[in-house]
C-alpha cells in the first residue's frame, strides 16, 4: 500500500506546485484580498475534489468489476493522456502571468461557492483523476470505491495545505517570482517530467 501512496503522494505535490489556473487564483486572491480569502478559496477548490473523485471511483470500479481488459485500456489512456499534457505544457510559454489589479473583494462564502464552482465544473479535472488514479491502486481485486476515496483524500488534503500556504505567502512568492525570471522554466519543466514519470508508472 504505502510501495503506491509515496509516489502517488509525491507527484500530487509537485503537481499541485505547477503554476495551472487554480494555484494562480489563489495567489491572486491572496494578494488582492488578504490571506483569509486566499485561504477560502483554496477550500472550495479542494472540496470539489470530491465531485471528481466519486465520479472517478464508482465508473471506474464498476469497470474493473466487469473486465480487466477495459481496466487496462483506462490505464493505457492514462498514460497517453499524461504524455499528452506534457506536450501541451511544452508547448506552452514558460511565463508566469498574473495580476493582482481589478479584483474586487467577495464574500468569503462567495468566493468558497466560485473556487468549489469552478473545480467541478471543469471536465479536465475529472479527466485528469481518470488519468491519474487507477495506475496508484494498490489491489485492484480489492474495495476500489474505498481506495479511490483514500487517494482522493490525500489529493484534497494536499491541495488545502499547498494552496493554504500559498495564500498565507502569495505576496513573498508573487516577488520571488517577479525577481527570478528563471523560476517558470523551472516549473514547465519539473511538471513535463512529473506528467511522463507518472505515465511510464502506470504503464509499467
Amino acid at each position: 500500500m504505502l510501495e503506491q501512496l509515496i509516489p502517488f503522494l509525491t507527484a500530487s505535490v509537485i503537481l499541485t506546485l505547477s503554476p495551472g489556473p487554480d494555484i494562480i487564483y489563489v495567489m491572486v486572491q491572496g494578494m488582492a484580498n488578504g490571506k483569509k480569502h486566499g485561504i477560502v478559496t483554496a477550500l472550495g477548490l479542494a472540496t470539489g475534489i470530491i465531485i471528481h473523485t466519486s465520479l472517478v471511483a464508482f465508473g471506474v470500479s464498476a469497470i474493473i468489476k466487469s473486465s480487466e481488459t477495459l481496466f487496462f485500456m483506462i490505464k493505457l489512456f492514462g498514460a497517453l493522456y499524461l504524455l499528452y499534457l506534457a506536450y501541451q505544457v511544452y508547448k506552452s510559454d514558460s511565463q508566469i502571468a498574473y495580476s493582482a489589479e481589478g479584483i474586487k473583494q467577495k464574500s468569503l462564502f462567495s468566493l468558497f461557492k466560485q473556487g468549489f464552482i469552478m473545480n467541478v465544473l471543469n471536465p479536465k479535472v475529472t479527466i485528469f483523476f481518470l488519468a491519474f488514479f487507477p495506475g496508484f491502486l494498490w489491489e485492484p481485486d480489492g474495495n476500489t470505491v474505498l481506495q479511490f476515496y483514500i487517494l482522493g483524500g490525500i489529493f484534497m488534503l494536499q491541495t488545502v495545505l499547498i494552496f493554504g500556504s500559498v495564500a498565507v505567502l502569495a505576496g513573498k512568492i508573487s516577488s520571488y517570482l517577479k525577481q527570478h525570471k528563471n523560476s517558470g522554466l523551472i516549473l514547465k519543466w519539473l511538471q513535463i517530467f512529473v506528467f511522463v514519470g507518472i505515465a511510464l508508472l502506470i504503464l509499467f
